[in-house]
């Protein structure tokens, strides 16, 4: 029985008791409603039947106060499009798109559609993408909903200029059908927020040095801006015997200092545990709603079209980044980091010196 059906039977119940005592203040007594109550309900019996006994909100909607319906439309089509974003978050993207609406407005769109929570929108994402014959494996489905526990982070990371820290954590995607386990090596510079991200179908120290030595190590040498540490945490994949652990080589070879989390602290490295939280519900719990990988490569390429919209375009909250994007602080803040290298800074000393002599 539905909630509409208890409720008619409920009001009937009232009517039918006071037939039978023939006294309508006992009955409305014995069903706790009022006399006025009543004969209204008797109203709306006589003249319509049962369905006119159903619930009628007597909030009437004031349709001029709405929005516009193509503004409506956009906020929707938003909310599946990016099912992770907030309501700040879509107000000021579409306000690119020249669609000019409140964060308030937004949330208002989403509950006149049930679109309120994250859960939601992830749902009409689903339903999207089953209308267009879209179906997905329960492994798939399994891997969606399998994600690492989220973590918050404590205390601050001491950093002060681009490449003063990295921090590099593995993340477990989730197992594919056709493509087996999916980890994920993370890396991100703790002042500016760049994030790298490449995935494997294993996790060990030779990946986790890999990963530094494709597509970190180069890219900061094109910057012109050494990287001094990074931190990690105590995982096989990062910590080992100096002298035969891929890991530890590497480090040592690019003349890297190595910080290691507290034991049985994994927050203590929160900026990594708050991207991986970004990164599923803003690139995987939506993309595979909308498609099928067959192998990591098609996935990598993905994450990369995704990877560099968040470094060039997604404005970041973080300390440093004050509304900024992670590339735009980097490059802003860049000269911090030069103006620390002494084998740069020592060519123009040694210079000065001679002219004062």
């Amino acid at each position: 029985m539905t909630t509409e059906q208890k409720i008619i039977k409920n009001k009937l119940g009232l009517l039918k008791l006071a037939e039978t005592l023939g006294n309508v203040s006992q009955a409305c007594r014995v069903m706790g409603y009022s006399r006025d109550t009543f004969y209204r309900f008797k109203e709306l019996y006589d003249t319509g039947g049962e369905l006119a006994l159903q619930e009628i909100s007597r909030k009437k909607p004031i349709l001029k106060n709405r929005v516009e319906a193509h503004v409506e439309k956009a906020v929707v089509d938003f909310a599946i499009e990016k099912p992770a974003y907030g309501q700040l978050r879509v107000s000021n993207e579409l306000k690119k798109q020249g669609i000019f609406v409140s964060p308030g407005g937004v949330r208002s769109i989403w509950l006149r559609h049930n679109l309120g929570t994250f859960r939601q929108r992830l749902k009409a994402l689903e339903a999207k993408m089953a209308q267009e014959n879209l179906i997905l494996s329960e492994e798939q489905l399994r891997a969606l909903e399998r994600s690492k526990a989220e973590k918050e982070a404590c205390g601050e990371i001491e950093t002060h200029h681009p490449g003063y820290l990295g921090a590099q954590d593995t993340y477990y995607v989730g197992t594919l059908k056709g493509v087996g386990r999916i980890y994920q090596q993370t890396f991100i510079d703790t002042y500016a927020k760049v994030a790298f991200v490449k995935l494997y179908d294993r996790k060990n120290a030779l990946v986790a040095a890999e990963m530094l030595n494709d597509r970190v190590i180069p890219w900061y040498e094109e910057q012109g801006v050494r990287l001094l540490r990074i931190l990690t945490d105590r995982g096989t994949e990062y910590c080992g015997n100096r002298e035969h652990h891929e890991y530890q080589l590497y480090l040592a070879l690019e003349d890297i200092d190595h910080s290691k989390t507290q034991a049985r602290s994994p927050q203590s490295n929160g900026i990594c545990e708050r991207f991986h939280r970004t990164i599923q519900n803003e690139f995987y719990a939506v993309a595979f709603r909308k498609k099928i990988y067959r192998n990591i490569a098609e996935l990598q390429a993905d994450v990369d079209l995704w990877l560099t919209e968040y470094n060039e375009e997604r404005t970041h909250s973080g300390k440093y980044c004050f509304g900024k994007t992670p590339m735009q602080t980097f490059l802003e803040a860049k000269h911090l980091a030069e103006e620390k290298m002494l084998d740069r800074l020592q060519p123009q000393e040694g210079r000065e010196a001679l002219a004062l002599h």
